[in-house]
């Protein structure tokens, strides 16, 4: 059937309707692939199924098995349409496509080259008015720069005028002024050498024995220099002038802000002015009684808080034995206090803490460490403390794992970050899990000094408090891997503190160095399993800037090179090696050349340390602290750590290789000295302290315990020209008398802490009388121990 050109349009249509073709080319092509033995049975069928599944589901291959299918269809639906002539009168012819071509094509030409001519026209159009505009903004340009010329010359004729005419004026001022500014330098050269000259005659004085007890004296100062000083002091301050009421008033605050209470007190009856400024609120919202602890009584607390109720925020107590139930209550008046620490304040218990945090809706702080509180004030706090965040529960023995439930079950305490627990033996691993439950915001967790702590208590702890920052285990000897392997989850860890674990092994440390990246202070002392392994975990570590590894004798310069050379190396600002026996100079060359930030080194009883290894220590320029007790530094090696001035503080106990001429060279250069401890140099005499008193006037702090050669000359000394010592040491000093206290009692003023051990020439009564005017004096009379080696 070529055809069906010629047939009936209805009868087409019927065809086309009934899809008769479809069935007949599905039928023939079963027929073809199937060959049923009965041929008419199979046709009756397969009518039946495309009448129930209808004709827009019937397709060629209906009836062909899956696998006997071919790929690709054999015949399309559209040639079966032009077989049968169903689209006949809808295609299109050849001509017509030529003819919609050449129609199209042309209609696009047409709207090209309008659109050309219209975009070459607009694009003439706005190079005209660009022209135009640039030619304007030429014209205006010139025209401005003419007439800035034109104002600037003008100024500067001006000026040059006003100038000239000033000239004559200003050379004659100038004059004067250079005049009186050397007559200045010189004045302060004159006083300087002359200060320096009294000063050197005094000490040479000293030497001829020109001057003894009975001498004319004015705190500790010849009369004459006395008398020199203070002619020198009525000339640059004139009587009847305070230059601290003329500051302004936060400097003054400021100024006044370093003093204790009893001292504020004093300043306030100076004058009107200081009283004015030592009533400023901001002096009065921190109060702390600790440093006056002695002479607090409740009458002095309660007149205190009266008078600053309102805006006190910070309140100290701390060993305050004599406050009671008055203090504390007037406490409770004060409802904007934030900070309060009652650390071994006796009168504190359960009732005291419920009247205060009832009343203090705003407490933030609460140390209430070695008190008799119980599980009552657990409760309490669990109930009005919402804002808490700081807890110290150190020492407080008589609660239990009940009362650390009630905290955490509480709607306060929530938001505690830091809590310590020192001390605390009687809380076990489940007092630990109800602490996980309740505050899950935990941060820092202190527990020294719990040796009954286990690995299950740690472990209980770190399931819920993910985000611990800091962690102190100071005193925990039962903890082994598992225990910090379980604290290693808290991946935000940045400080831990461990002493006295012997179970701790280097696979810890390489568990932190993989889990916690941010961790930056390692207080790691006295755990002597661990080996250079242990800093090599360290090593990759970015963010390390404390490392403590005293005790820890395993350790090597291997370690510490590997340390050092990491990413943390250049970060590095304190470093302690304490009886790392194994650190040579080879250590201290690593460090020298890689710890630019080092600030703090202590290298004591390091045996292999010698003065080639601390000469490096002199070319690093941040370092300020360095403890060098126990080595085998010399006079040479001592010398050349003096040539990095800016060093303040430096311990050299037991150091038997030093004399007089090593530690004057090292005075001579670093003359900002703050702290000294020479202690046990036996080799030292008069002549040291003299070049010390000498070169380093603004000393604070100085042990030379252990001293045998020194004398009386040496306090005499220092009591002349150091006049801001706080804390000296003179332990063992046997040739030391109630002379030279005499000279520390007039000289040094300032002096805040005294230790007289074993001085048998000095008097009990000569102490006595010191301790009346010296906060803390320690003394007896005893012999000189065996240890201090003086046989």
């Amino acid at each position: 059937m070529a055809s069906l050109q010629g047939i009936d349009g209805k009868l087409k249509e019927y065809i086309r309707v009934h899809q008769l073709p479809d069935v007949y080319e599905c039928l023939l092509t079963g027929l073809i692939v199937l060959c049923p033995e009965d041929p008419l049975k199979w046709i009756v069928q397969s009518i039946k199924k495309i009448q129930v599944q209808g004709l827009y589901n019937v397709s060629w291959d209906m009836f062909v098995p899956p696998d006997s299918r071919p790929n690709v269809r054999q015949m399309t639906e559209s040639y079966l349409d032009e077989i049968f002539l169903f689209g006949e009168g809808t295609v299109p012819s050849t001509e017509m496509y030529a003819s919609a071509y050449n129609h199209y094509n042309t209609k696009m030409m047409s709207m090209c080259f309008r659109g050309w001519m219209k975009y070459y026209l607009d694009r003439k159009h706005r190079k005209g008015r660009m022209l135009r505009k640039l030619q304007e903004a030429r014209r205006y340009y010139r025209h401005r720069i003419m007439r800035i010329h034109l104002s600037r010359w003008t100024s500067w004729k001006t000026f040059v005028k006003d100038r000239q005419e000033s000239l004559n004026q200003n050379i004659a001022l100038m004059h004067i002024c250079n005049e009186s500014s050397c007559r200045l330098i010189f004045r302060a050269w004159r006083a300087v050498a002359v200060d320096a000259r009294k000063t050197r005659e005094y000490f040479e004085r000293l030497e001829r024995g020109e001057l003894d007890e009975d001498c004319d004296t004015e705190d500790g100062i010849p009369t004459d220099t006395f008398r020199f000083l203070s002619d020198i002091i009525v000339q640059v301050f004139p009587p009847y002038r305070d230059d601290i009421s003329l500051l302004p008033r936060k400097c003054a605050i400021q100024i006044f802000s370093f003093l204790d209470l009893m001292d504020l007190g004093r300043c306030a009856r100076v004058c009107r002015a200081w009283k004015v400024i030592t009533g400023a609120p901001t002096l009065w919202s921190h109060l702390n009684f600790s440093k006056v602890r002695s002479n607090v009584t409740d009458k002095m607390v309660i007149q205190c808080l009266q008078k600053c109720r309102p805006y006190l925020v910070h309140l100290n107590l701390q060993q305050c034995y004599s406050v009671h139930w008055p203090t504390f209550k007037s406490i409770s008046e004060c409802r904007n206090v934030q900070d309060l620490n009652f650390s071994e304040c006796k009168g504190v218990n359960d009732e005291v803490m419920r009247t205060i945090a009832e009343s203090c809706p705003t407490l933030l702080y609460l140390n209430i460490s070695h008190t008799e509180i119980t599980d009552g004030t657990l409760r309490t706090l669990s109930r009005c403390c919402l804002n808490m965040q700081y807890l110290s529960l150190a020492y407080c023995s008589k609660y239990t794992d009940r009362g650390l439930h009630y905290m955490a079950s509480g709607k306060g305490c929530r938001k505690l970050t830091y809590i310590d627990f020192s001390g605390c033996l009687q809380i076990t691993a489940q007092g630990f899990r109800h602490v996980a439950h309740g505050c899950t915001s935990l941060q820092s967790i202190v527990l020294n000094d719990m040796p009954s702590l286990t690995d299950s208590c740690i472990i209980s702890l770190v399931e819920k408090c993910t985000n611990l920052r800091s962690v102190s285990l100071i005193g925990s000897p039962n903890l082994t891997d598992m225990a910090f392997k379980a604290l290693a989850q808290a991946k935000k860890l940045q400080k831990l503190r461990i002493e006295s674990n012997q179970n701790i092994t280097d696979n810890t440390f390489k568990t932190l160095g993989k889990m916690c990246p941010y961790i930056g202070h390692f207080y790691v002392v006295d755990c002597q399993r661990l080996t250079d392994m242990m800093l090599k975990a360290l090593s990759p570590l970015r963010s390390i800037i404390v490392l403590n590894l005293a005790d820890c004798v395993r350790i090597s310069d291997s370690g510490v090179r590997q340390m050092v050379e990491g990413p943390s190396g250049s970060k590095i600002r304190e470093m302690n090696l304490t009886n790392c026996v194994r650190v040579s100079d080879v250590s201290l060359l690593r460090v020298a050349q890689r710890c630019h930030s080092l600030t703090h080194l202590c290298l004591c009883f390091c045996e292999h340390v010698t003065d080639a290894g601390i000469e490096l220590l002199g070319s690093m320029p941040a370092l300020l602290h360095v403890d060098l007790s126990g080595t085998n530094i010399k006079d040479q090696g001592l010398a050349s750590l003096g040539v990095n001035s800016r060093i303040r503080s430096v311990v050299m106990s037991e150091c038997q290789g030093i004399t007089d001429l090593g530690l004057q060279k090292f005075c001579q250069k670093v003359t900002e000295l703050d702290t000294l401890d020479v202690s046990h140099c036996m080799s030292l005499s008069d002549a040291a302290i003299k070049n010390l008193a000498f070169c380093c006037r603004m000393l604070t702090s100085l042990n030379v315990a252990g001293c045998p050669l020194l004398t009386d000359l040496s306090i005499q000394y220092l009591s002349g020209v150091c006049h801001y010592i706080h804390f000296l040491n003179l332990s063992g000093c046997i040739h030391i008398s109630d002379r030279a206290v005499k000279y520390l009692r007039k000289g040094c003023k300032q002096l805040r802490s005294l230790t007289i051990l074993y001085c048998r020439s000095i008097t009990k009564i000569t102490a006595q009388r010191l301790a009346s005017r010296i906060e803390h004096v320690e003394y007896n009379s005893d012999r000189v121990p065996s240890w201090f080696n003086y046989d």
